[in-house]
């Protein structure tokens, strides 16, 4: 077999392949001595068939057979052996390749067209993101104790409404004279009744029971954002809601605070040693602390990431990106005319981070290896699983650590880990290249950044 590739400009690659019959002839008379084998043909035993008889049913199929297997691994082969760096995969060039006559010819020629790698540099320096540090304050760590104790509270469902409750049920949209507006927004809601924002609209609904009604204005009672939430509308539809509601009450239930105690601490952090309200108080500091560090590695990568792409300027044969994308995309709706017009803005950022990715891989390696992903399943599945009566420590570690594999095997259950660790990994190398002056800003700042 004779394979050789042609440069088409800075990126675009061809490659020829030429197949003759001394490259597949001893792989088609194994497969041929095979069919005589099982073949059952009329008028002969099983097995008995002449090899005449067998070649004229079966050749022309098992030569075209053998020969596209030839092609995938001779094309791949060629691919590492000359250390060629493609983007996505080779695709069949059909317009140059002859079609070929599997049942009269011995010779065949395919050609196939392929993208190099550019080469992606990093300006390190002209990367400017500075490092969040969410400050914990003593309100914080108040609000997060409050919701601690009504996590493990005593949950009740009462049969009147009282001030802290959570209320649901359904609400219609009513048009200028108070009756439901046609085509109007309706939904199942569920709030909080201390989120609503009007005081006097909070009053109406405190002794109500099941079934009755209450009518308020919407964008009195409640955010523009918990408005999208509530009746799941996009930003715009919320905004537009602005007139009245009749909410129908189905129900309302009610979370007795758990007591600040050993049960309590013992639930919130099993297996620390903590025994006090002190104790309790600086381990939800720290917890706060630690959750605000994992959205801080967040943002700074998101911010970074967004520096990069900025400033990426790597050439990138998007002819052939676009024939690949076309020919591996699952959407049969996806027309060349619909891809041009998404490039810019859906496709073309993804593919620059994958390069970009490749050229922080080259540095460090952040893609997760198998082990890392066990190792991290491990450890959450310790923080949860127990010992079984009479379990040594071998055995335990044993069972966990089947099942941490298990997980680690199966695609789907272990992504979020496999994400998790590939952004850590990310924010450690990032961190590492560019030590980013530390800021200090508020939950707030912090919020307005993730935003943006």
């Amino acid at each position: 077999m004779n394979i050789t590739s042609e440069k088409l400009g800075n990126l675009d690659l061809r490659i020829k392949m030429e197949i003759v019959e001394d490259d597949y002839k001893e792989r088609v008379a194994r497969q041929l001595k095979e069919y005589q084998h099982k073949a059952t043909v009329p008028g002969f035993r099983k097995g008995m068939a002449p090899m005449g008889l067998i070649q004229r049913m079966y050749k022309s199929s098992v030569v075209a057979d053998e020969v596209q297997n030839l092609l995938g691994e001779r094309l791949y082969k060629y691919i590492d052996d000359e250390k060629l760096e493609l983007l996505g995969s080779p695709l069949s060039n059909d317009e140059m390749t002859p079609q070929p006559d599997f049942a009269h010819e011995t010779s065949f020629v395919f050609y196939f067209d392929a993208a190099l790698m550019p080469a992606v540099n990093i300006a390190w320096d002209k990367v400017d993101v500075k490092l969040a540090q969410v400050k914990v304050t003593a309100k914080d760590a108040e609000k997060q104790v409050d919701y601690l104790t009504r996590q493990y509270g005593k949950f009740e469902s009462p049969e009147t409404v009282e001030a802290g409750d959570y209320i649901y049920g359904k609400a219609v949209e009513l048009d200028k004279q108070g009756q439901v507006k046609e085509g109007g927004v309706q939904s199942f809601v569920s709030f909080e009744l201390p989120s609503v924002k009007d005081e006097e609209i909070r009053n109406s609904f405190v002794g109500k029971k099941a079934e009755e009604k209450v009518t308020f204005n919407v964008a009195k009672a409640f955010s523009t954002a918990d408005v999208e939430r509530m009746f799941r509308l996009d930003t715009a539809a919320a905004k537009k809601l602005k007139g009245d509601m009749e909410l129908t009450i189905s129900g309302c239930s009610r979370i007795t605070p758990h007591a600040l105690d050993e049960e309590l601490f013992e639930r919130v952090f099993p297996g620390e040693g903590v025994k006090t309200e002190e104790q309790f108080r600086k381990a939800v500091g720290r917890q706060i602390e630690q959750a605000n560090a994992e959205q801080c590695e967040i943002l700074f990568v998101n911010q970074v990431r967004k520096a990069l792409l900025e400033q990426f300027d790597a050439e990138l044969p998007e002819a052939f990106l676009k024939r690949w994308i076309l020919s591996r995309s699952k959407d049969e709706k996806l027309t060349a005319e619909q891809l041009d017009a998404d490039w810019a803005e859906k496709y073309l950022p993804g593919m620059k981070w994958e390069l970009i990715d490749g050229a922080l891989n080259k540095i460090e390696r952040i893609d997760p290896s198998h082990e890392e992903v066990v190792s991290r399943i491990k450890e959450l599945i310790g923080r949860n699983a127990g010992r079984e009566e009479g379990e040594d420590d071998a055995a335990y570690e044993k069972r966990i650590g089947e099942a941490a594999e298990s997980i680690a095997r199966d695609g789907n259950n272990s992504r979020q880990v496999v994400d998790q660790l590939y952004l850590h990994k990310t924010f450690e190398l990032l961190k590492k290249q560019l030590k980013p002056e530390v800021e200090k800003i508020s939950a707030k700042e912090f919020e307005e950044r993730a935003k943006a």
